[in-house]
Formats: C-alpha cells, structure tokens, sequence
C-alpha cells in the first residue's frame, strides 16, 4: 500500500483482497499501538512512524536476501549496495568506480548519496562510507583504501603582488581561501602543524575555491586533484612545500554486520584497486 498509494493496488500486487489487507494493515497497527497508514478517499499515505516502520522492515528484507545469496551464489554481489560520500571525492572518484561495478554486476543496485554531511551509516542503513582523516572512536570497521596529498598554491599574479610566505606563520599577513576544512596542515621536522587561516573567501565547494585562487584572490591548500592540471601548466605556483603534510589516509568505513557481504568485500577491493592513481600523487 506504501508503494502503490491504495489498498486496491496494493491488494492486487500482492494476489490478495482489499478486506483481507485492510484487515492485516489494521492488526498490525493494533499490535504496534501506532498509526502505519493515514487513509483519505482518494490515497493511502505512509504516516511518520510507518515509514520508519518501514524502512526498518526493508532492511530486514535485504539482509536477509544478502544471507540467502551469500549462500547460494557463493558471493556473487546482488541487492542493493547503498554508498556515502563526500562531494569532492565522489564526484572525481568514487562515482566512476560505482558505475563501473554496477556495470560489471547486473544483480546489484547501486546507490551512490554525494554530501557533505556526515551520515549515520547504521540509522540510514548505508552500507559504506568513504571518510578521509582521522577517524572518530565507533563500532564502525574501517579499512584503509588509499590516500591523497594536500598542497598549499598561489597564482603568480597574487604572490607577484602580495610576496611569497616563507613560513607558516608569513601566512597570517596573506589573503586565504578556505573550503571546509577551517584548518590547514602542515608539518616540519616530523612535527605536526595546524594552522587556522582568516579567510577573505570561503565556500564549502573546493572546486570554487580553486576559481578564486586562480583569479589571484588569495593562498588555498586544497587535495592534488583540484590543483595537478593548474600547477602542471603554471597557472598556480607551490608555495610552503618543505612545510607539506604527510598523506592523508582514505577509509572505507561500514557496520561490523556488513563485513561478510560479498557486495562490500568486492567493492571495497575495487576501490583498493582503482583509488591511488591520481589522489595522492599529480598525474
């Protein structure tokens, strides 16, 4: 009734009569003490606690045909496959390698959620996460997929106008641009270094604040892969770099109950195959 907005519909997907769902639906509620289903005369409409009801009960439905098929088809993908994000890196990286795996598994739906917000993988039943950094203590299993580099640029037109930072500290008297991280890293002698720049541009998009770096506005420290083709044709100018930080490590992250599925495993191994080339080395 959920998916088809009425009991007759609904009914009739399932080779049942309409008295015979009416009824089922009404015992369930019942049981629950909960309204599923708000009913008007043209529509059936899931209420708040039935469509957590029912995404709870879709979960159910999946993991148990994940056992089923982890059995039967000795560990051939199939189901759905649901994957989390950040923007930059789905966008250039992640979603190439999704289309292709979901090319290559023709049992396999893949759903791909590109966002910045960190998601809760186990309330919004996602699967996998792809997470950079340090990684907060949770039940959560992380397995280690690649890395990326971060580099701190200028157009030459900026540093010809404003002079070349020597040091981390110089900084403090220069124009930065920032995108989400409000801390730029770097390291000397071994020896972390976090700096809090004052931004004179920010916006949550490192794509736009490449633009401002290469219109002259300011200093960024953004990953290699929004930078490699600018520095590669002169456009931005490497500054700081006996100051540059380690590698960044790449995580794939998912529930502890998800580690013997065969669509995790597989996709995880993928992108262990696939991510390194061109994240933490210029191309």
């Amino acid at each position: 009734m959920a998916r088809t907005g009425s009991f007759v519909a609904g009914a009739a997907a399932l080779g049942a009569s309409r008295t015979h769902m009416s009824r089922a639906i009404a015992r369930l509620e019942d049981r629950l003490g909960a309204r599923l289903l708000h009913r008007t005369t043209r529509a059936v409409i899931l209420s708040p606690t039935g469509r957590t009801f029912l995404d709870h009960c879709a979960r159910l439905v999946r993991e148990r045909d994940e056992a089923v098929a982890l059995v039967r088809d000795q560990g051939e993908p199939r189901g759905d496959l649901r994957i989390t994000c950040c923007v930059a890196l789905g966008e250039h990286f992640i979603a190439p390698i999704a289309r292709q795996f979901a090319k290559q598994h023709r049992q396999l739906t893949v759903y791909l959620d590109v966002t910045d917000r960190v998601v809760d993988l186990v309330a919004e039943s996602c699967d996998l996460g792809i997470r950079t950094g340090q990684l907060p203590s949770s039940n959560l299993i992380a397995a280690r997929i690649a890395s990326r580099q971060s580099r701190t640029c200028a157009a030459p037109a900026y540093l010809a106008r404003r002079g070349r930072p020597e040091k981390v500290t110089d900084l403090d008297e220069h124009d930065c641009l920032i995108s989400t991280t409000l801390q730029w890293h770097f390291s000397e002698n071994g020896d972390e270094i976090l700096y809090r720049p004052r931004p004179v541009w920010s916006c949550n998009n490192g794509h736009a604040v490449l633009e401002a770096a290469l219109d002259g506005m300011g200093i960024c420290q953004l990953p290699n892969f929004y930078l490699n083709e600018a520095i590669q044709s002169g456009q931005l100018v490497p500054i700081l770099e006996e100051f540059t930080p380690p590698e960044e490590p790449i995580w794939a992250v998912y529930p502890d109950k998800r580690h013997l599925s065969p669509k995790v495993q597989r996709f995880i191994s993928v992108l262990k195959d696939e991510l390194p080339k061109g994240i933490a080395r210029p191309k």
